[in-house]
């Protein structure tokens, strides 16, 4: 078994990473055991101000521990109760938060806080914490496939709560930006969790602080405990706004209405807008991604997934750039809605892709963009439908020919 090179001085660590069992590589990064907040060290996962510690990034894949610890997105301890392997949803694509406190690379830790401030507030733009750049080009934890961190792609079927867990100070697993593997089991990933020894909350409501044996929930701690201004470990709607491609239910910004086409604010350029649509596309296929992953990822729930992977795959590549698209969306306060406000055109190939994923979200019993708003509808290529090759002569109409064949008939027996 390969095991991390220890970190001089920090038994945890070595011991951490000396038991895991899904990671064929060595994990070799500067681990963040320094006290980001009074009340622990980084893999405490402390929330300090829940307006301005999570930090706003778009991109992926990511890993949703949330709601991982019982069965059956279980969290079961290692040998030595220092870590966990917890069982989290794989995200393939979207909007997430990095809690600025729990960040477990100390470099990108030193280097988040130099430009966000301690608490994260020189950051509410999506993206602009240099931790994002890191998850999201996989440079965080080399040799892993995900990390975890926050989103609210699941909320509409696991929902978001609080149980207080503090009166029973107990190891839980702070698994924020903890490294992640890929398993058989598709759509799960298995992430190796380090564990903290005091109080905390869940982020369901009505749980039992106490699971089964060698089980732990993956946790969270705010020292305001659970209270009636939302839940407390995860992030609250920056006031006046909203979050960007997520549920309107949980503070999300909406979709267009339907005929209803904002102006473009002042400061937007379209020409940059549709130039982004425009540039990331895939190779293989012609598809502009951005189309396509608009259609399907403001209306996907946890259970098509894997639709938001064929969709949005590549657009988080660092040849496709979204920040004006991104800056466009906050500004209106709108979800997937950039290519309608500025009038983008998508090519053939990818108005064909977006019908076909509108069909297969109907098929899963999803009503796709297309059908709330009539907008990324997609179509039909003229080529789908075609019964000769291109160039072909028209064909006469069937109707011409059965008449023609009589009067020849008839001409021939005279």
């Amino acid at each position: 078994m390969k095991i991390l090179p220890a970190i001089l001085g920090l038994a945890l660590i070595t011991s951490m990473y000396s038991v895991t069992p899904l990671h064929a590589q060595f994990l070799d990064f500067p681990f963040n055991d320094t006290m980001t907040t009074p009340f622990g060290p980084a893999f405490a996962d402390v929330i300090l101000d829940q307006s301005t510690n999570f930090l706003p990034c778009k991109g992926g894949p990511i890993a949703l521990c949330y709601y991982s610890g019982p069965e059956t997105e279980t969290c079961e301890l290692t040998l030595d109760g220092t870590a966990a392997n917890c069982k989290c949803f794989e995200i393939a694509f979207g909007t997430y938060y990095v809690l600025i406190t729990a960040i477990l690379n100390l470099d990108i830790y030193n280097e988040t806080v130099e430009v966000c401030g301690l608490d994260g507030g020189n950051c509410t733009t999506t993206n602009s914490a240099p931790v994002c750049e890191a998850i999201n080009n996989g440079t965080f934890i080399p040799g892993t496939d995900v990390i975890s961190t926050f989103s609210l792609g699941c909320v509409l079927e696991e929902t978001i709560g609080c149980t207080d867990c503090t009166k029973q100070p107990q190891l839980y697993a702070g698994c924020m930006t903890a490294p992640c593997t890929r398993t058989d089991e598709d759509g799960i990933v298995n992430c190796l969790c380090p564990t903290f020894d005091g109080p905390y909350q869940v982020g369901l409501n009505n749980q039992a602080c106490s699971l089964d044996e060698d089980l732990v929930w993956s946790a969270a701690f705010n020292p305001m405990g659970c209270n009636s201004f939302g839940p407390t470990t995860s992030p609250i709607t920056p006031p006046g706004g909203c979050f960007p491609d997520a549920p309107e239910s949980q503070g999300g910004c909406p979709l267009l209405t339907e005929g209803n086409i904002p102006d473009v604010p002042e400061g937007i350029s379209c020409d940059t807008v549709c130039g982004e649509y425009a540039g990331c596309v895939d190779d293989s296929t012609e598809v502009e991604i951005g189309f396509t992953c608009d259609a399907v990822l403001c209306t996907s729930t946890c259970q098509d997934k894997e639709l938001v992977d064929e969709a949005c795959t590549g657009l988080q590549s660092p040849s496709c750039s979204t920040s004006e698209i991104i800056k466009l969306e906050v500004e209106v306060g709108c979800s997937c809605c950039a290519s309608q406000i500025c009038g983008c055109e998508a090519n053939s190939q990818t108005e064909q892709a977006i019908f076909n994923l509108n069909q297969d979200q109907r098929d899963t019993g999803i009503t796709p963009q297309c059908d709330r708003n009539g907008t990324l509808c997609g179509e039909i290529s003229s080529s789908a439908c075609a019964l000769a090759p291109a160039g072909a002569q028209p064909s006469l109409p069937l109707y011409l020919l059965f008449i023609g064949l009589i009067a020849l008939r008839r001409f021939r027996r005279r």
